[in-house]
């Protein structure tokens, strides 16, 4: 009889007490060892595009694919695979491409591929004028250059705010405005985290609102 007491209080304690504590402890880490720094406030929002996609109140993955989308496309499907995947469920999250125009024709049979191995329904494509490309890309305040294409490899996390989010303290590069879509390994063992966090950090803001709210 007293084995079978100390079995249940064993069992309850497991489903309601464990948890907690593994609550506890990530949201720890997110609000001590894992806040994304903001490296570039408020940049360039996206105006006057017929879709209507805004970087306003989204928490968004941002690339500039370049005029030369056969080159780019193997960034598009690892960024596809890796990040996209795995978090285009999550409400307020998207991507953005920024396109040169011109683009529309072979972006469209870009977007008819990527569509083959998932809902791209949060893939978004911009295009602009190539000086507004550069405008715009200019607003990120980086230590990245486009290429000659319009481009470029990196891909960058936008919070809902405007703001370049990132590291300052990254162990290889120090401060790491972006990440390398053709880097399989720095999508993997960096970028995703670093979504995950800022997922995170907004879930964790949104359960305080409502409880104090209820309050």
């Amino acid at each position: 009889m007293a084995f079978r007491i100390m079995k249940k209080t064993f069992v309850l304690t497991v489903l309601f007490v464990l948890p907690v504590v593994v609550y506890l402890f990530f949201a720890s880490g997110v609000n001590n060892f894992g806040k994304l720094s903001v490296l570039t406030e408020n940049i360039a929002e996206i105006n006057d595009n017929p879709e209507g996609i805004s970087l306003e109140n989204k928490i968004t993955v941002l690339g500039f694919l370049g005029d030369n989308v056969d080159l780019k496309k193997g960034n598009a499907f690892n960024l596809n695979q890796k990040i996209y995947k795995r978090f285009y469920q999550f409400d307020d999250f998207q991507f953005v491409m920024v396109m040169p125009k011109g683009t529309e024709e072979k972006t469209e049979a870009l977007k008819k591929e990527l569509g083959t191995f998932s809902d791209i329904e949060k893939w978004n494509f911009v295009f602009m004028e190539k000086e507004q490309v550069t405008t715009f890309f200019k607003s990120l305040k980086t230590d990245l250059l486009l290429d000659a294409n319009m481009g470029t490899q990196y891909v960058f996390i936008i919070d809902k705010e405007r703001n370049l989010r990132g590291r300052d303290d990254d162990e290889d590069v120090g401060t790491k405005f972006g990440f390398n879509a053709i880097s399989v390994a720095d999508l993997n063992n960096k970028m995703v985290d670093d979504v995950k966090i800022i997922l995170a950090e907004y879930r964790l803001a949104l359960k305080k609102n409502t409880a104090g709210r209820k309050n």
